[in-house]
């Protein structure tokens, strides 16, 4: 695809700081409006399919068609729900919402003409819609017609299109680049098959960053921190916490966030799960009351799954996994029996009219994984663990689907790697007791300074790279199998943050990986793992 000139980097480098810290206004109509009135006319058969609604809204808002599928399906996994609003009153395949935070559906109304009914319903509209309304933020930023043929350049009106800011608005991004990325393929409501493509990506994120805030006073050390505006919930408690309550969002995982921060709201949960790979964000301290169950919200905590209840391709293997070592991890804190009677759906609480998680949420195997049953008869669509649960293959103890932030204090089974893999290599780290003491920190202090790493004690993405790849450097490519590619596939779960199953097998999940990896770092990408790949894995890069 066609790179931009660099005269434009500087020019788009200072919109970019701009965006950081201010979002763009939700009214205007960008350019092309004037080109794209109307929809297409309607094929012979009376009919648009998905597949030609996307290339069609594509090519009429000069929006790449598999950035446009993308984030149509972060949003709605390409399921419009029949014109029922998710619980933001955001509509169809695209979400355009219409709530105080994110006018996105009043927008596309604006600049295609289209009725905000039709919009609703109308799949074709829905997503010509969500074509002018990224092709609107393109203008805002200056993109011209080259660097809108460059999907990488698209990075800043996503995070526009999430409707939030920050941190969030980043993470929004970064899951649609991730789609993109890995590729996928969806069979939408009336069996049309949509797919993407895997590609690598580099988005150019400028000063827009992901960059996590760690959740205050948590027994979950992993777990990010967006915090609900103060409307949401009430600081304090008047009972004792005595039960988890699983919520299903109706919607997408950054909305959710999203929908907590404004103050109209008048919901919030403790923690929000992604769907795709297991992200926790919590949003409410375990200390304070969020609205989330009505009279179960004194003793409760909530726990929100990106998701819609009618559609179980949102309950993945790595949600489940991720979700169910926050619940363990709860329950050992507050001494919450691990049992239904006090780890309930929300369609169980006291007082409540609300349905989720619904009949597709799969309580047996979620038990499972609260229990400790790493679940591998289970079959997961996604093959993928997550944090707390070690992936298949894993019997030594080193294998999980993430590898968290862990500094002093910690505790669990990540700890116990850490500690495993510095005694291993020679840094006195203490027992491997699964708790970060000051054996552990003086080790891994010691461990960052001798490989060139920050030396602030704290195991972040960069310390597990250097850690799980260190050993031998043989070539690697598709077909080979054994402990270095189980190694190999450790090491890029931990660089890449996303999850590459420990399984010695190297498949095509994993040579997309190294391919992903290998652009990140500027490296040749062959997809074979040769002396630079794992001089950089070496280097935590």
């Amino acid at each position: 695809m066609p790179r931009r000139a660099a005269a434009h980097t500087g020019r788009r480098a200072s919109v970019l700081a701009a965006l950081a810290v201010t979002a763009l206004s939700a009214t205007g109509t960008p350019a092309a409006a004037a080109t794209a009135a109307h929809l297409p006319a309607t094929p012979a058969d009376g009919r648009h399919t998905m597949n030609q609604a996307f290339v069609q809204a594509a090519g009429r808002f000069d929006v790449p068609r598999d950035l446009l599928a993308a984030v149509g399906y972060g949003e709605t996994h390409l399921d419009g729900h029949t014109g029922q609003p998710s619980q933001a009153n955001g509509y169809g395949v695209m979400h355009l919402a219409s709530n105080p935070a994110n006018r996105s559906l009043e927008k596309a109304a604006a600049i295609t003409g289209e009725p905000l009914s039709r919009l609703r319903r109308d799949t074709a509209a829905n997503i010509l819609g969500g074509a002018a309304v990224l092709r609107s933020y393109a203008d805002r930023l200056g993109l011209d017609g080259g660097e809108r043929d460059d999907i990488d350049a698209w990075y800043p009106a996503v995070t526009q299109y999430s409707g939030t800011t920050g941190r969030a608005a980043a993470r929004y991004a970064d899951t649609v680049y991730a789609f993109l990325a890995h590729g996928f393929a969806a069979t939408v409501p009336g069996g049309e098959r949509i797919s993407v493509t895997a590609r690598p990506v580099a988005p150019e994120k400028g000063t827009l960053s992901a960059t996590p805030g760690r959740a205050p006073i948590t027994p979950y050390p992993s777990a990010l921190w967006v915090p609900a505006d103060s409307h949401n919930f009430t600081v304090g408690r008047t009972a004792t916490i005595d039960k988890v309550i699983i919520h299903v969002t109706q919607g997408s995982y950054a909305g959710s966030i999203k929908w907590f921060q404004d103050p109209t709201a008048e919901v919030s949960a403790h923690y929000v799960v992604r769907s795709s790979d297991g992200q926790i964000t919590q949003t409410v301290r375990d200390s304070d009351t969020a609205f989330h169950a009505k009279e179960a919200n004194a003793s409760a905590l909530g726990i929100e799954h990106e998701g819609y209840i009618d559609d179980p391709s949102w309950f993945t293997d790595t949600m489940y996994r991720a979700s169910a070592a926050l619940t363990r991890a709860l329950c050992d804190k507050y001494g919450i029996p691990k049992d239904r009677a006090h780890i309930i759906g929300h369609s169980e609480a006291p007082g409540t009219d609300h349905t989720d998680p619904g009949r597709y949420w799969d309580w047996n195997r979620y038990m499972g994984f609260v229990d400790g049953d790493s679940g591998s008869g289970n079959g997961g669509s996604n093959s993928n663990g997550s944090s707390g649960s070690s992936t298949s293959g894993s019997s030594d103890g080193l294998g999980f689907a993430s590898y968290p932030l862990l500094q002093s204090g910690a505790s669990g089974a990540q700890v116990t790697a850490v500690q495993q893999l510095l005694n291993t290599q020679g840094f006195a780290a203490g027992a491997a007791d699964g708790s970060f003491g000051a054996a552990t920190l003086s080790a891994v202090k010691a461990y960052q300074t001798t490989h060139g790493l920050p030396a602030g004690g704290i195991v972040g993405p960069k310390t597990w790279t250097a850690l799980l790849s260190a050993g031998s450097t043989p070539t690697l490519r598709q077909g080979d199998s054994g402990a270095d590619v189980k190694r190999l596939q450790r090491s890029l779960t931990a660089a890449l943050g996303t999850t590459v199953d420990a399984v010695g097998t190297f498949g095509p999940v994993t040579a997309t990986a190294v391919r992903t990896y290998q652009t990140r770092q500027g490296l040749a990408v062959t997809g074979v793992v040769s002396s630079n790949t794992w001089a950089a894995l070496h280097a935590g890069r």
